[in-house]
């Protein structure tokens, strides 16, 4: 099969939302008028473009008492204070509550109190950095025109489009970080104006209780991100046929789609009908898993592996694991002097849910294997205009593209370890000390076990209701399937977190290994350290608890040393067949164990322990 570039498109200009363009960086939050914010603000005469601000004005087309939200993204600008200004000049609003970085931002939400006007200024405390008009106008919006595509292409992807990207997710699953945020579906995010900044923003009903449903899981997830705001922007959005690599060889993409082709039969109707009908009939029937692992010297591909760098590990930027598990990061979290950089990202699961995570090893995996294909941290490869045609960048392109310039292979140079050692010298630039690293590396199981709670949950609940027995896949398919098995089943899941126990186990023994990464306590060798280690995670684990619902109601407290004490049992926990005793690893004729009224099938049993070695060896078996 040949690679289609996307059908054609005439050029338009007059973009529709208020954008002043630089490569900018994006901070989440809606404020206004804290105490820090100067009483008074300039206004220029004329409001001025700026090559070092990004702002973006939603909704598209603004009226007398309804919301105004503003978003500015800035790479490298200091503190500064986004003010909105009425048509009188007075000041309606500001924050300096500076996010993210980089991109940095800052966003803001008012209500317009009458027609005209509106000014949005980036303030530095001297001058205006960048300034923008927003007209507020009680006149019909104007449409996007007659299109025979699922929407029409107006402006281009930059430097100041992406930062805008990176902020809109960033805010969009913005959460306290001692939360574990999760919902039952993207939409769920979406329909939410105080996270989605371009709720909507054309005007359309599109983010009400009955409009866009966004049900994605783990491969639909980064895709549904970029092409939901790409639609609400006009931006190109593409997106392949890939294969999902068989036989010992990774996957490959073949025939290219973008927004421009003809919507799947039956997408008549008004804008939102057709768009749901793009999400559902097209990008989810399209995207899987195999996208995000082709090679990364391929260049027919919809992702693109970049550099590691604080600059690039920003939000929206996509982790392809190589067993076929996608994230995206939400947000990245500096070092402090009293805590470790973070890295949070976004996943969805097959029942739908979608919830964020922190990077670690124990979680987001990695391998070297050409015949997986290139797992690690890739971008959106840009989508372009072209002579009339849309296409995407190939990757020497990007490489000498001044608005990218960050397609790399240094991922793949360093072997495992060294791909993670740098990973964490990016997060954290400076030596950690030992024993917070490991309570924060404790941290991150316990969420991990956590979510696994809810998963299992789920597959109760569901074989509860309906009662028949699930049927389960042969071989290898048990990782890649569809129906109730990807649904409920967790064997993917399980895998990562048999990884995540080892990972925690072997924790002590990095700082001999790596003593440099480590602030050592006065006095103290990496060995004495090491055993100090050992002895916190007999005592740390045991002291953490979690609970699940027993067959009969009852609750059962567990610890994550009975989790560790487990392992060999939770590499037969994953069918959602067994009872939820069997998979927690319930021992045999124990009280919790007594509760079990369900067991999988013996055939499904039998293969389950023939595929035990999968899991024992902690490796994905080839398709």
């Amino acid at each position: 099969m040949s690679y289609v570039p996307s059908l054609a498109v005439r050029r338009s200009v007059a973009p529709l939302l208020v954008l002043i363009a630089l490569a900018g960086a994006v901070t989440e939050g809606t404020a206004t008028a804290p105490e820090a914010t100067p009483e008074t603000t300039p206004a220029p005469r004329q409001c001025h473009a700026s090559d070092a601000v990004a702002i973006l004005a939603s909704p598209r087309s603004p009226t007398p008492g309804g919301p105004l939200r503003l978003l500015a993204v800035a790479e490298q600008l200091a503190d500064a204070t986004l003010v909105v200004l009425d048509p009188a000049g007075n000041r309606l609003g500001a924050t300096a509550d500076r996010r993210g970085g980089p991109p940095f931002w800052w966003s803001i939400a008012v209500t317009t109190n009458s027609p005209g006007t509106y000014r949005a200024l980036l303030d530095s405390g001297q001058e205006a950095v960048a300034c923008q008009d927003v007209s507020v106008s009680v006149a019909s919006p104007p449409g996007r025109g007659v299109s025979a595509a699922a929407w029409p292409v107006t402006r281009d992807w930059s430097r100041a489009t992406e930062n805008l990207f990176s902020a809109w997710v960033e805010r969009l699953f913005d959460a306290p970080l001692d939360e574990q945020p999760s919902w039952r579906s993207l939409h769920e995010v979406t329909r939410q104006p105080e996270r989605n900044l371009l709720h909507d923003h054309l005007g359309l009903g599109e983010d009400d209780e009955h409009g866009l449903r966004l049900v994605p899981d783990c491969a639909d997830l980064p895709y549904f991100l970029r092409a939901y705001f790409a639609w609400k922007l006009g931006l190109p959005f593409g997106f392949s046929e890939c294969s999902r690599g068989t036989g010992g060889q990774p996957p490959r993409c073949t025939s290219w789609h973008s927004n421009l082709e003809p919507p799947p039969p039956g997408s008549d109707g008004d804008g939102v009908a057709r768009i749901q009908r793009f999400f559902d009939r097209r990008l989810a029937w399209v995207a899987q898993s195999g996208a995000g692992r082709t090679p990364a010297e391929d260049e027919r591909t919809d992702l693109y592996p970049t550099r590691l760098s604080a600059d690039t590990l920003r939000p929206g930027t996509v982790y392809a694991d190589p067993y076929g598990h996608t994230l995206v990061i939400v947000r990245r979290v500096p070092q402090t002097p009293s805590a470790a950089g973070l890295l949070l990202a976004v996943d969805a699961q097959p029942d739908q849910t979608v919830a964020r995570r922190r990077y670690w090893r124990g979680n987001f995996l990695f391998a070297l294997d050409p015949s997986l294909g290139s797992a690690g941290f890739k971008r959106f490869r840009p989508v372009v205009r072209d002579g009339g045609l849309l296409r995407p960048l190939l990757n020497r392109e990007i490489s000498a593209h001044p608005d990218y310039g960050d397609y790399s292979l240094e991922q793949y140079e360093r072997g495992v370890d060294g791909f993670y050692d740098r990973v964490d010298a990016v997060l954290s630039p400076e030596p950690q000390e030992p024993l917070r690293a490991f309570h924060e590396t404790l941290d991150a199981l316990d969420e991990q076990v956590r979510a696994r709670v809810r998963s299992v949950a789920n597959g109760e609940e569901y074989t509860a209701t309906h009662g028949a027995t699930i049927p389960m896949p042969d071989g290898a398919a048990i990782f890649e399937t569809t129906g109730p098995w990807e649904d409920f089943a967790t064997p993917a899941r399980d895998l990562r977190l048999l990884i995540a126990l080892d990972v925690v186990r072997r924790f002590p023994a990095e700082v001999i290994r790596r003593p440099e990464r480590f602030a050592m306590p006065a006095g103290k060798s990496a060995a004495a350290v090491r055993a100090e280690l050992e002895e916190l995670l007999v005592t740390e684990s045991a002291s953490r608890r979690f609970e699940y619902t027993r067959i009969d109601g009852s609750i059962q407290t567990l610890t994550l040393r009975d989790v560790l004490a487990r392992a060999d049992a939770l590499e037969m926990g994953y069918n959602p067949n067994d009872c939820v005793e069997i998979r927690w690893g319930a021992p045999p004729g124990s009280d919790e164990a007594s509760t079990c009224r369900r067991r999988a099938p013996a055939d499904q049993r039998a293969r389950m322990e023939r595929y035990r070695p999968w899991f024992h060896e902690r490796r994905r078996p080839p398709r």
